[in-house]
């Protein structure tokens, strides 16, 4: 195998070795370069024996440079070979569930190891093959993001629609064994992977520790759009409970026997339980933030600390703000608003929980929310000029909603300027009381 040079950096070690666009990286030290992780793995030493192909000429080069300084090539793509597709067919997976119409990037399902190495992306291990995983192992790419869903190989093979799925669990405990962390997420669907199922998935994971760091369990999340899916049945009150009694048992077995409670339920079990959020310290540095679990907590504790550290003054002229937000967080932003007010009298807040009707079911995040349903919902209703909306319902460039509506055809529709809310609740309330009509 090899990898293709696109542009080589100014004043980087490539330069100086000759490389150009359009060279040909052949192998490093003797290892070949098939991928990104190849090549940032292979060229990290100071003293490299480079095999390229330039202008048609095999050469064999010599690099010194810095150790971990970048060698200075660039790549068609950020994994210079192509992402690797999900060969799973999840009786969960959103987006299977997914209305028509949508852009087209919107449908590809990703499953890449490379992935979650360098973005935490979840896995499934069923695109692994011995040589990759041994590749993991050597260049100990750590820590490994792992959706299980369930430990019972024969549930698995169900729930994902792989004949492979079962056998790749022994992934795991290799992993284990070479002292790669692990962080796992559960999708819990009811009746098939709760109950009995979830109680040996959790003793199986945390008989894992330490090199099982964390365990997710999230609820599935089901659109209007199943028709011809696997038919499944959302959590309610009674259900969730049940299931919240299941992961708060794990914890706290695992807090007794390792001073860590491994076992994070998502914040969804609580709401639809109608159970109160745990403290801060239950979290214990929020090592599943990013999945979802925790992010109530972190957000309003965040909030309220940037709240009392702020001066306490009017505003030069009065600062109004509509806001936006899903149903699911829509009580917490409603209380957080109220306590801005409160502080600072000079500023009015009005918040809107926006229905998810374009997905349908029992999507309630406000990182599902669209511009579509923004417009229907809010417009004639709101009270001000600036319309607050959180960062997440928008893609990394912050530009599209996930109908592809943009921001700026927003701000037409409802005659409003956006003001972009981040994820963090300091630097929201900072926003909040800062942006000016």
């Amino acid at each position: 195998m090899a990898v293709r040079v696109q542009s080589v950096d100014k004043g980087s070690a490539a330069e100086r070795l000759g490389l150009r666009a359009g060279a040909v990286l052949l192998s490093a030290d003797g290892h070949e370069l098939n991928d990104m992780l190849d090549y940032q793995f292979y060229t990290t030493p100071a003293r490299i024996s480079l095999a390229a192909s330039v202008g048609g000429k095999l050469q064999y080069l010599q690099v010194e440079k810095a150790e971990y300084e970048p060698l200075g090539c660039s790549f068609a793509t950020y994994l210079i070979d192509q992402q690797h597709a999900c060969a799973n067919h999840c009786i969960f997976c959103f987006i299977d569930q997914l209305p028509p119409g949508l852009r087209q990037s919107l449908y590809f399902k990703d499953d890449d190891e490379r992935l979650s190495f360098l973005f935490g992306n979840y896995i499934t291990l069923t695109n692994l093959n011995q040589r990759e995983v041994d590749r993991i192992k050597t260049m100990h790419i750590s820590p490994i993001n792992v959706s299980v869903h369930t430990t019972d190989p024969a549930l698995r093979v169900r729930m994902m629609a792989n004949k492979r799925a079962g056998e790749v669990l022994r992934y795991l405990q290799e992993f284990a064994d070479a002292g790669i962390a692990l962080n796992c997420q559960l999708v819990l669907c009811r009746g098939i992977n709760d109950g009995d199922a979830l109680r040996r998935t959790l003793r199986d994971l945390t008989g894992m520790h330490p090199a099982v760091q964390s365990i997710a369990a999230v609820p599935s999340g089901l659109t209007a759009y199943r028709k011809g899916l696997y038919p499944l049945s959302p959590y309610d009150r009674e259900s969730a409970l049940e299931v919240l009694e299941i992961l708060e048992e794990a914890g706290r077995a695992c807090k007794k026997a390792h001073g860590k409670r491994l076992v994070y339920p998502g914040d969804e079990w609580y709401l639809l339980a109608q159970k109160p959020i745990p403290p801060e310290s239950f979290y214990e540095g929020y090592p599943q933030l990013e999945n979802g679990v925790g992010m109530w907590r972190c957000y309003r504790e965040r909030f309220l600390e940037a709240l009392a550290s702020a001066r306490r003054k009017l505003p030069l002229r009065p600062r109004r703000m509509d806001l936006v937000t899903g149903e699911m967080a829509a009580p917490l932003i409603s209380e957080l608003a109220a306590a801005a007010q409160r502080r600072h009298p000079g500023v009015s807040l009005w918040v809107h929980p926006i229905r998810n009707d374009f997905f349908g079911g029992n999507v309630g995040v406000a990182g599902l929310v669209t511009a579509t349903d923004i417009i229907a919902q809010c417009r004639g209703r709101l009270h001000s000029r600036l319309l607050g909306i959180p960062e997440n319902m928008l893609r990394a460039e912050r530009d599209l909603f996930l109908d592809d509506i943009s921001l700026a055809q927003l701000e037409r529709a409802l005659g409003v300027r956006a003001v972009i809310l981040p994820s963090d609740g300091g630097e929201c309330l900072r926003m909040l009381i800062g942006a000016r009509e």
